[in-house]
């Protein structure tokens, strides 16, 4: 078996592995550049309009043969989970290449290409199940359900001429599916002879994450001391955290408002998970319809999407009139409709990477509300195993060699990790 990592021995994200055994080759993740080559926020506006030829060659594209042309020769393209550094750059490949995927990771890139202008279309989508082998070529694959920010991610033990590779994805052990981490490292695969691990949390603060309920907790006892308005400033699809900051509404009496998107979300994600739905009668729950975005969907030919939300909709009057009643799920783009409130005073809650506020579009929404006298409070856990988790899961499984990935800090892994480590650099060979 031959591994070759594309992208990911020297940074997070654009995650990109090859493997090949025999005459079969597949690609795991295909994922978008986080940052630039000068350590900034990562936009692909600027390089959208160069050939894949030219993405190649300035290192956007992954070198990766016959992945472009018609006819190529993989076999087939298996996606982890719903982040964009994981599956950001797939339609830039051969449409004939079959891609394997999660059926709800498959229903968020729907949803993605809808409101987020993503161009990720799989026409004929090849879904796997948790914990159930699927073969593409001379490879036995399993999916190992994952504890993760994204609803739907996955690890995956791949096997082939009598070797065995394991492929960490992006996981933790304090999320909501806290029992699916604890069952992984009860009864992990044996006689792993690589481990391709993350290591996303190496070289930041090494202190024991918060667990998503201990957040859901800090939410509450925010909620209930409020007498004024609270916006949530958080990925819409940490599925995780809107499930805590719906809870602990519930618990403080206050009403969680989310636009559109968040909405259609949580409605067909309720589809695989028990999920706070606006049209299943979940109670304390309402939708803000943002001018830009909806008039979008309108245009766009989604206007069915946007009338079954109606019945629920909360009118900018009721919040400027009684701001203590709500908690609004917010993002940078809802700036000029939230502007038009003229609310003042409240919490704006930060709930993402500390990282992502030096993000222009991100500072510039920050600094509005701190000028309108808004008090930010940060209230986050990682979506990425802490260290101690990371030694906890390379311990169970115990490979014969581990290959950092998604990490700043290769170098190390040497010094945490009791097993051989093996520091690979962007499109080296290694044979197993």
């Amino acid at each position: 078996m031959q591994l070759i990592i594309h992208r990911g021995t020297n940074e997070i994200g654009g995650s990109c592995i090859e493997i090949q055994s025999g005459n079969s080759r597949i690609v795991l993740d295909f994922g978008m550049p986080l940052l630039n080559a000068n350590a900034k926020a990562f936009n692909f506006k600027e390089y959208e309009n160069l050939s894949v030829n030219e993405l190649v060659s300035k290192s956007i594209l992954p070198d990766v043969k016959d992945a472009y042309s018609e006819n190529s020769k993989i076999d087939g393209l298996i996606i982890s989970h719903s982040h964009a550094d994981h599956y950001g750059l797939m339609h830039y490949l051969d449409k004939d290449i079959p891609v394997w995927i999660g059926k709800a990771t498959h229903e968020i890139l729907k949803i993605n290409n809808i409101f987020l202008n993503q161009e990720n279309n799989i026409e004929t989508p090849n879904y796997f199940e948790r914990w159930k082998q699927f073969q593409i070529g001379d490879f036995t694959i399993t999916p190992y359900w994952n504890d993760h920010s994204a609803f739907d991610a996955y690890s995956f033990l791949i096997e082939a001429n009598g070797k065995k590779l394991f492929y960490s994805g992006d996981f933790r052990s304090h999320g909501r599916k806290k029992e699916v981490y604890k069952k992984f490292i009860e009864n992990p695969p044996k006689n792993i002879d690589c481990l391709i691990m993350e290591g996303t949390t190496i070289g930041r603060n090494s202190i024991k994450s918060k667990k998503e309920e201990d957040i859901e907790n800090d939410f509450y006892e925010c909620f209930k001391n409020s007498t004024s308005i609270n916006y949530v400033f958080t990925s819409t699809q940490n599925i995780d955290r809107l499930v805590s900051i719906y809870k602990a509404c519930l618990k403080a009496g206050k009403t969680f408002v989310v636009d559109v998107y968040g909405a259609h979300l949580l409605e067909k994600l309720s589809e695989f998970a028990k999920l706070p739905s606006l049209l299943k009668g979940y109670p304390n729950m309402g939708v803000y319809f943002y001018s830009q975005p909806t008039s979008k969907l309108m245009k766009d030919g989604y206007e069915e999407m946007v009338y079954k939300y109606v019945s629920k909709k909360i009118k900018k009057e009721a919040i400027i009139n009684n701001p203590s009643d709500y908690v609004l799920l917010v993002r940078a783009s809802m700036l000029r409709d939230l502007k038009s409130m003229n609310i003042k005073d409240g919490n704006l809650i930060y709930s993402m990477w500390s990282g992502y506020k030096d993000q222009p579009k991100t500072k510039e929404f920050i600094d509005f509300f701190e000028g309108n006298n808004c008090t930010v409070i940060d209230m986050h856990t990682s979506g990425h195993a802490d260290v101690e988790t990371l030694k906890e899961f390379a311990n169970a499984i115990n490979p014969k060699l581990i290959i950092p990935i998604h990490t700043n800090n290769k170098n190390e892994y040497k010094s945490i990790f009791d097993q051989t480590v093996l520091e690979l650099d962007d499109n080296q060979i290694y044979t197993i």
